[in-house]
């Protein structure tokens, strides 16, 4: 009997926990992915109402979208249990379009978005990933928080006394329930705990009904009656490609924030061409499209402990059935239930580290600097992707001015074979930043005739450099001297016999 006893979930390694097969086979982990789709199938509803009220379009598109996001994104996307449906992030992208233009021109932009995805994706735009400091990720965790967290302020504001303690209910079930059991998500159990109360003792309190009307049958085929034209290219174009690059953006850090919490790795490349596929076949089913949810993924991921495609899969059937058949029951979930597990999962998302004071007095200034820009930028913008930009865009800048302050140039007087020569030592990364005052280094007119550059301990990364030992070489030729350039690597020595002379007076 002792043989045949299946081995302890310790056991189990990150990456094993990702198999769908492994799964199936085992009761205990499909039961968690499958509650883990229904936990997160409850908070996807109002949302994608909410969603599609931003768009200015029917509850219905929003609901069927998240539907078809996240079953295509479960057989095409290259992250495991992540979520995608649809979100607030692209519905602010396309909304104008539907007021210009109106609903067939939207759901064609939505078409024209996932194409440009997928040709993003096959040409390695996940690459990119590679560009982002770790100061941003944090900040960019440490906003989504921020922005979970505040957008439960509607729910939370002018609404019935009682939507409080519910609320404070849900919390305190969400945070010890854990210490008691771990049979089912704790999720699922504040939502059924406060839903049954306020059915038996009719409480009046907001509920999901409130939010719009639920769709009374399954999505069907639709075909955008456009005409095929430039003229409609160059109207959805923008709105499309706006679309398509926050839905890359936010899926893939996303994605990579996932890695970080399961201590796996995914398929950056295919899921950014996923993205692009399931947003064409959601365009073809009247959906308004989407990308990755940061808020319900880490529901799935760390609330409810999801690890496959499974959980996503089943999240996006549980949307359609729960809506469809049984909307009737959905309706009545206050949404106070749903309030606690959103405020749980913004205060579990928050890098509660990064901000400690012995964290922030071992940081450098530049990367807190950067962190705070990325907060600041996408809190303040409700856009992840403005906010990661201009994150990325301070870290490039601190970069580059701390670099540019490591270069040096130092001056020595020598005798060789009884002629007096000025030699100067490059130290450091000479580029745009770093090279534009090395012209001012030298002491032109006190040098002896033969000046010797040796650059030995410093690299040629541009032309400016290359322009700044032009102008360099053209003063002393003015003063009569002659400069010898010595020292340089195999890469620099290329970089500077290939345009040197030939970029015109650097000054």
């Amino acid at each position: 009997m002792a043989a045949s006893t299946v081995a302890p979930h310790a056991e189990i390694t990150p990456e094993e926990r990702q198999s769908v097969l492994r799964t199936l086979k085992s009761p205990r982990l499909l039961k968690t992915e499958i509650l883990a789709g229904l936990v997160v199938a409850l908070a996807l509803i109002p949302e994608a109402i909410a969603f599609s009220i931003i768009a200015g379009v029917d509850p219905r598109i929003g609901l069927f979208a998240s539907f078809t996001m996240a079953v295509s994104i479960a057989f095409l996307g290259g992250r495991p249990a992540m979520i995608s449906a649809a979100t607030a992030a692209t519905a602010l992208v396309i909304a104008p379009l539907v007021a210009s233009h109106g609903l067939d021109y939207f759901i064609a932009a939505v078409i024209l978005a996932g194409v440009f995805q997928v040709v993003l994706g096959v040409t390695g735009v996940a690459k990119v990933m590679r560009f982002i400091p770790r100061s941003v990720m944090v900040g960019f965790v440490n906003a989504l928080a921020i922005l979970i967290f505040t957008s439960q302020f509607p729910d939370l504001i002018g609404v019935p006394w009682l939507v409080y303690p519910l609320v404070a209910l849900g919390l305190v079930v969400i945070y010890l329930l854990p210490r008691i059991t771990s049979i089912v998500p704790p999720p699922l159990v504040a939502i059924v705990l406060i839903t049954v109360l306020g059915v038996v003792f009719a409480l009046n309190v907001p509920t999901v009904g409130d939010k719009g009307e639920l769709p009374q049958s399954i999505p069907e085929l639709f075909i955008p009656n456009v005409p095929l034209t430039i003229e409609t290219f160059q109207i959805i174009a923008p709105y499309a490609l706006g679309m398509a690059a926050v839905g890359l953006l936010e899926s893939l850090m996303t994605a990579k924030l996932v890695d970080d919490v399961t201590d796996t790795r995914s398929g950056k490349v295919r899921e950014s061409w996923g993205q692009g596929a399931a947003n064409i076949i959601t365009g073809f089913f009247g959906g308004m499209g989407g990308c990755a949810m940061v808020g319900q993924t880490m529901i799935n991921v760390k609330a409810s402990g999801a690890r496959t495609r499974i959980s996503t899969f089943m999240a996006g059937i549980f949307v359609l059935f729960l809506a469809v058949a049984l909307g009737d029951i959905v309706a009545m979930i206050p949404m106070a239930a749903l309030v606690a597990v959103m405020i749980f999962v913004s205060v579990a998302t928050f890098d509660w580290h990064s901000i400690k004071p012995s964290t922030l007095k071992m940081m450098p200034k530049s990367e807190t600097a950067v962190m705070l820009v990325t907060v600041i930028a996408t809190v303040w913008t409700h856009n992840l992707a403005i906010g990661v930009g201009l994150g990325v865009l301070t870290a490039m800048v601190l970069f580059a001015r701390r670099v540019a302050h490591l270069a040096a140039v130092e001056r020595r007087i020598e005798q060789h074979f009884g002629e007096e020569i000025a030699k100067y030592e490059v130290i450091g990364e000479l580029f745009f930043a770093s090279s534009n005052d090395l012209y001012t280094q030298f002491e032109y007119a006190e040098d002896p005739d033969h000046i010797v550059i040796d650059m030995y301990g410093s690299h040629v990364w541009d032309a400016s450099t290359v322009a700044s030992l032009d102008a360099i070489t053209e003063k002393y030729s003015k003063y009569g001297k002659r400069v010898e350039i010595v020292g340089l690597n195999t890469a620099s020595a290329a970089l500077h016999e290939r345009m040197a002379g030939k970029l015109g007076a650097g000054h």
